[in-house]
């Protein structure tokens, strides 16, 4: 078939031009030339194992008793809004009100959109944490502002507050956070997070954070950025199911906000998928309740993969940049007598049978990253044995 053009008369690109630089992810792409190649997956950020059979059989008892399979309340269910808001005050101390201060979203994903949507004019300036997931880049675009790049550096990875000082200027309306940070695994601390916060202050800044791998910080503790002075009443913190209940099917998210945020974010949120995933909300409202023991047992599990992979990965003779958190390992493959991170990727799976991802899709200074590598150790222990025996013919 030959491929769509525009019709007579019509010269202009049928994709809106500022979603034009974007074309298909690169988790699209790494993960169909893991399946068209057999090769192992260490590049999307997805379990393969599900997650708790309890939380999974709640979700199929509300598919059959009828909960959730006809359109649920906008906002979401009660029961969900009610559990998201004891887990904020259960493990940080926040109050939320469930039925002014909780909206439940189409994963984290939705959330990161609808709040930039609604929160944004054309030309306005948001800070955002470099390399960022490629989402905060598209939907920044698609609300017209100017995405304005803090770039984190190896190998510590630590923001410079003096030049996030610097970046803030009459035009910037937010601050677009991601702790722990996917993909360097960094995880800020009270200290950096202070700072930010007085910035935010100072300058009156709305802030967005993204906080999906809340539950997944294997050095030192996760403190949400709205715990801070004066910070609740201008911070909308994002999180979901996904990583924390290895269901990322279900796609359940929300945020946390003050009323007026929350409002606005919802009038965004309606005319985007509207409702979604009723009987899954039942669901995550019991897995939000789940015992300690689950999170210390989850956060266990996934250091000793963490541990497994990166000391495989130096043994094939990568630089490793042991992540805080989260789900993955960035690397430089400098040592390896490589330039180019995209070029490596691509050709990883015929040389090895693995894939995993570029970090330079995540800059904007596509230099900074070049040589950065990320992978994904949130997989079976056995499949991760196998990875690092395959990666070990790269030298």
């Amino acid at each position: 078939m030959a491929p769509m053009s525009a019709p007579a008369g019509n010269s202009r690109p049928f994709l809106n031009r500022r979603l034009a630089a974007f074309g298909t992810t690169i988790f699209a792409e790494m993960s169909a030339l893991a399946a068209r190649t057999g090769s192992i997956n260490l590049g999307q950020g997805f379990p393969d194992t599900d997650g708790p059979a309890e939380i999974a059989e709640a979700a199929s008892r509300a598919v059959l008793s009828g909960l959730g399979n006809q359109y649920p309340p906008g906002p979401g269910i009660p029961e969900l809004r009610t559990a998201i808001a004891a887990h904020q005050q259960r493990f940080y101390g926040l109050r939320y009100d469930p039925d002014t201060e909780v909206l439940v979203t189409a994963g984290a994903t939705e959330a990161i959109a609808a709040a930039l949507l609604a929160l944004l004019e054309p030309g306005d300036e948001v800070i955002a944490l470099e390399p960022f997931y490629d989402s905060y880049a598209a939907c920044i675009a698609m609300a017209g502002a100017v995405r304005v790049p803090l770039t984190l550096r190896a190998p510590d990875f630590r923001p410079d507050i003096d030049a996030l000082s610097d970046a803030i200027t009459p035009r910037t309306r937010l601050l677009l956070l991601n702790t722990p940070h996917n993909p360097t695994g960094t995880v800020l601390t009270p200290a950096e997070l202070a700072a930010i916060a007085e910035l935010a202050v100072r300058h009156d800044l709305l802030v967005i954070t993204d906080e999906v791998y809340e539950h997944l910080v294997f050095e030192g503790s996760h403190t949400p950025l709205a715990s801070l002075p004066g910070m609740r009443e201008r911070t909308v913190t994002i999180s979901s199911a996904g990583k924390t209940y290895s269901f990322t099917g279900w796609k359940v998210g929300w945020i946390t906000a003050p009323p007026e945020l929350v409002a606005a974010v919802r009038s965004v949120k309606q005319f985007l998928t509207f409702v979604s995933s009723g009987p899954f909300q039942y669901a995550v409202a019991e897995a939000l309740a789940l015992p300690d023991t689950y999170y210390e047992g989850l956060r266990a599990g996934l250091a000793a993969k963490r541990d497994l992979l990166a000391d495989g990965l130096a043994a094939a003779g990568f630089r490793v940049f042991r992540p805080q958190g989260t789900y993955f390992i960035t690397t430089d493959i400098a040592p390896l007598g490589e330039k180019d991170g995209l070029a490596f990727c691509r050709a990883l799976p015929e040389r090895c049978g693995v894939v995993a991802i570029p970090n330079q899709v995540f800059y904007d200074d596509e230099s900074a990253g070049a040589t950065q590598v990320r992978w994904a150790f949130c997989k079976k222990t056995d499949v991760l044995h196998e990875a690092v025996e395959r990666l070990q013919r790269l030298t």
